[in-house]
């Protein structure tokens, strides 16, 4: 115990000063707890210093342990961390957040069935977006396959997602199988209708396609006007012919003479960024 029978007596200003070393704060804190503890019967935790005289000496120790331990809460809120808390430090999470989506909802094109997922025409867009610190991310929604009808069915579940910008790369697979046009037209409107519905907001763009020569004529050319018909109804953006340049381009197709190569998917990608970039 820190007060203590010496030579000289008990002298209170050395006790204090003893106290206040910073090195034995922790201790003296524990040991002035014991003081506020009434004594036992046995009178045996008295300290000495009640002996000479309880009113002269309890009071100010009661007050100086009161000091000391609000200064040492202090203390301990003037070291701890800054608050992880997002509402507090938001310069990041406000950052995130601030990026909006473009979703690209597609079939084997889109998807970039045969070539790796970074060379697909959608991943060199957000390349592009990247390099000029565009605050848009790029989601693929490319589904191999996939006809306006199957398109139709899946878009209530892509649309979980919030969604800024929305193009729309749907027909071929209905073309290459003849499914009439008028179906792929309701089809293709149908699709529109629920983005509009769940996110008006949203600007929209609209990819042209057409068939070949060999599924006839007046097919053909029916098919072929769908796509503008249906981007001015709806105020869409438009690619006149996603395979501008490419289609029937041997160079720049795989072997099934449908799907582009990595180096087609680059001409793609310049196809619809001239029109994209306008509605960033």
């Amino acid at each position: 115990m820190y007060f203590h029978r010496n030579p000289g007596g008990f002298n209170i200003y050395r006790e204090i000063n003893y106290l206040y070393d910073p090195g034995r704060v922790a201790y003296r804190l524990f040991d002035f707890y014991k003081y506020l503890i009434p004594p036992g019967p046995d009178k045996s935790i008295k300290p000495y210093f009640y002996t000479f005289n309880q009113t002269m000496i309890k009071t100010p120790i009661y007050l100086l342990s009161f000091f000391l331990l609000a200064l040492a809460s202090c203390g301990n809120r003037e070291n701890q961390p800054a608050s992880a808390d997002p509402d507090t430090n938001t310069g990041h999470t406000d950052t995130v957040q601030a990026k909006k989506t473009i979703l690209f909802f597609g079939n084997s094109l889109t998807a970039g069935l045969g070539v790796d997922p970074d060379e697909a025409f959608p991943a060199i867009i957000e390349d592009k977006i990247d390099s000029l610190n565009l605050p848009y991310k790029v989601v693929n929604a490319g589904l191999s396959g996939e006809t306006t009808a199957a398109g139709k069915a899946r878009i209530s579940w892509v649309l979980k997602q919030k969604i800024d910008v929305f193009v729309l790369e749907l027909g071929a697979n209905d073309g290459l199988r003849g499914i009439p046009v008028s179906e792929t037209s309701k089809n293709l409107q149908s699709i529109i209708d629920q983005v509009k519905a769940q996110y008006p907001e949203a600007r929209l763009v609209m990819t042209g396609m057409e068939v070949p020569p060999n599924m006839g004529s007046t097919y053909a050319s029916e098919f072929r006007v769908i796509f503008r018909q249906i981007a001015e109804k709806n105020n869409m953006a438009l690619v006149p012919f996603l395979l501008d340049k490419v289609g029937g381009v041997s160079s720049l197709n795989q072997a099934d003479g449908i799907h582009p190569t990595a180096k087609g998917h680059k001409v793609l990608a310049e196809n619809v960024w001239i029109v994209l970039k306008d509605l960033l």
